[in-house]
């Protein structure tokens, strides 16, 4: 079992990470436009990155656009930057970042790369190829990355109620989720566990759907899967209302990689980045650019230090699954 201590070495805490508040903006000559684009409407990250801009006061003008769960909409979404000209451009999630900027090595001339571009709620933005590593993207972009490392979830995981296999549900067409399913084979190949990873069928139109997730879900609990681990996959997101009933009436906990997933999405337990702290993150580092005038690719893309435990104590009653005692020293519980 995980004491206290190493969870805490891992980068767990009650807490999210405090951050370095950056007052003293010079007065401006006009408001900073920034062009916000989200995938599925504002949440927590959005409110955290524009109640940081006010707290510092800074004062923006801020075009809010949706693409409305479909990344594909990303082009029509910033056709008329020219017209625009936005100062600064907010992306969330990989699907939309990816939309704006693509890959670091593409040359298609579609991708802005004359606009500085804080991206938040990207889980692997070195492996989604959005920069080459984490000190510098060498290129018109920074931002915040929200999830734990997968080795600590997985670490996390095996604290809370050891196990020996660990099922997946996932979008093959999020790289994302597919680089996390990678990574968590090989976390649990070190660890001498098995990973069940079942992608969700795709419609004719080529987008994920929910069609027969119950049924893989059975198919995981028939299979000896010990927890179902909710990774930050957009899509995912969308079905909790789905996906964590049909996991409790099959006895499975499962183990949620981002806030939502336990909060709103009835998950077991989560070890998480809070939302909100993560818009002020990425907030943070649009003021380094906006008024100190840093270049994106001089700003490291960083994640919280602390994190969060959150459990459902009303999911852990009904799964009779309950958490070390040691755990509840830290972590925060919700009944709800």
């Amino acid at each position: 079992m995980i004491d206290r201590r190493t969870l805490l070495s891992l980068g767990i805490g009650a807490g999210s990470a405090s951050l370095l508040g950056l007052t003293g903006a010079r007065a401006q000559d006009r408001p900073f436009r920034i062009l916000m684009l989200t995938f599925r409407g504002e949440t927590d990250v959005e409110r955290g990155f524009r109640d940081f801009l006010t707290a510092n006061e800074i004062k923006t003008e801020i075009i809010a656009r949706d693409a409305n769960g479909d990344a594909r909409r990303v082009p029509e979404l910033i056709a008329d930057l020219a017209t625009l000209k936005p100062d600064l451009i907010y992306t969330w999630g990989t699907p939309v970042t990816l939309g704006v900027v693509g890959p670091y090595d593409s040359t298609d001339p579609r991708y802005v790369r004359d606009i500085p571009v804080v991206f938040a709620l990207v889980a692997a933005p070195v492996r989604a190829k959005i920069a080459p590593d984490f000190a510098s993207s060498g290129r018109n972009v920074t931002g915040a990355v929200h999830v734990v490392p997968t080795d600590v979830h997985m670490r996390a995981m095996q604290a809370y109620k050891p196990f020996k296999t660990v099922g997946v549900l996932y979008s093959t067409t999020e790289q994302n989720s597919r680089v996390i399913v990678d990574e968590v084979k090989s976390v649990c190949a070190g660890m001498g566990a098995n990973v069940v990873a079942m992608p969700f069928k795709l419609n004719a139109s080529g987008r994920p759907t929910a069609d027969g997730v119950e049924d893989m879900i059975r198919k995981m609990r028939a299979d000896g899967v010990d927890w179902l681990y909710l990774l930050p996959d957009t899509f995912l997101g969308t079905i909790y209302d789905r996906v964590t009933p049909t996991a409790l009436e099959s006895s499975i906990p499962t183990f949620a990689a981002a806030e939502r997933g336990v909060r709103d999405g009835g998950a077991l337990v989560g070890l998480v980045s809070r939302y909100y702290s993560v818009g002020q993150l990425a907030a943070a580092k649009a003021v380094e650019i906006l008024v100190q005038h840093r270049a994106p690719k001089d700003i490291p893309i960083e994640t919280l230090k602390r994190f969060a435990l959150i459990i459902n104590m009303q999911v852990a009653r009904k799964l009779q699954i309950y958490p070390p005692i040691t755990m509840l020293n830290y972590a925060e519980i919700v009944t709800n």
